[in-house]
C-alpha cells in the first residue's frame, strides 16, 4: 500500500477510498483538508472524519473524537453552509 495507510488512524480500506477521489498522499489531504475530503468520500461515519483530522495531526481518531468532536461538526456544519 502507500503512503496514506501508513498515517495514524488510516488503514488499508481508508487508503483505497481516498485514492477513489484523488487523495494519494498526505500532502494531498493537507491541501484538500480534512472537512472537505470527508464530504467528498460523501460523509461516511463521523469517525472517519476524526480519522481524517487526526492523520493530518499525527493523532489517534480516539483523541480527535474526545477533544475536538464539537469544533469539527461545528466546522462542518459551516462548511456546508457555505
Amino acid at each position: 500500500m502507500g503512503e496514506l495507510s501508513k498515517l495514524q488512524g488510516l488503514g488499508k480500506k481508508s487508503e483505497l477510498q481516498l485514492n477513489q477521489i484523488g487523495v494519494y498522499t498526505k500532502a494531498d489531504l493537507q491541501k484538500i483538508g480534512a472537512i472537505p475530503t470527508y464530504i467528498k468520500l460523501g460523509e461516511p461515519h463521523l469517525c472517519f472524519l476524526y480519522a481524517l483530522a487526526g492523520a493530518l495531526e499525527d493523532r489517534s481518531w480516539i483523541d480527535v473524537a474526545q477533544n475536538d468532536k464539537t469544533r469539527l461538526i461545528i466546522e462542518l456544519d459551516n462548511y456546508k453552509n457555505i
